[in-house]
């Protein structure tokens, strides 16, 4: 899950984290995410925790020295840098799915989807769209296929959700 370091303006953010954090647990779905203890990423490990979830975070050095890892991960993989927390994430994830964030989130969500277009990967995407927050992100989407610079195939690589529990649901059907 990529995600926030932030909660954003919206109380509809943490709630969402924290009902997919706890959503993921309840399924059995092990939460692959950034390592941090606050904002999004906070909200949505602590509530796996809560809920008996198996949580792996993944944080560069530079993050977990200025205290924003969470400590109380039972595994946080600490990495030299952000590639290779990238590169991390991917290899321990099966999926994967954005909440809202800046520019960390928005990073690793096209990383992800460029390595699907490219067959790197065959992995599915998702965004939980959280009160509108990808609206204007997939309008833009949107218009790259209308301008011809987006193939229709490779929008959808990534699909969307409007609930934690629709995530689910959108995991076990894509099909990339």
């Amino acid at each position: 899950v990529f995600c926030g370091s932030n909660v954003g303006v919206k109380p509809e953010y943490a709630m969402a984290a924290r009902r997919l954090g706890s959503i993921l647990a309840l399924h059995g779905v092990r939460l692959v995410y950034g390592g941090g203890r606050v904002g999004l990423m906070g909200a949505l490990a602590d509530a796996a925790l809560a809920a008996g979830g198996d949580v792996v975070g993944v944080i560069p050095e530079a993050l977990r020295t200025k205290e924003v890892a969470h400590d109380g991960l039972p595994d946080l993989r600490v990495v030299a840098s952000m590639h290779e927390r990238k590169a991390l994430m991917a290899e321990l994830s099966d999926a994967f799915v954005a909440l809202p964030g800046g520019y960390g989130t928005l990073d690793e969500l096209f990383e992800v989807v460029t390595w699907s277009q490219l067959g790197i990967h065959r992995k599915p995407i998702v965004l939980l769209d959280t009160a509108g927050y990808f609206g204007p992100l997939i309008g833009m989407l949107d218009h790259g296929v209308d301008e011809g610079f987006l193939r229709r195939e490779h929008r959808a690589l990534i699909v969307t959700a409007s609930s934690p529990e629709e995530v689910v649901d959108r995991l076990q059907t894509a099909r990339p």
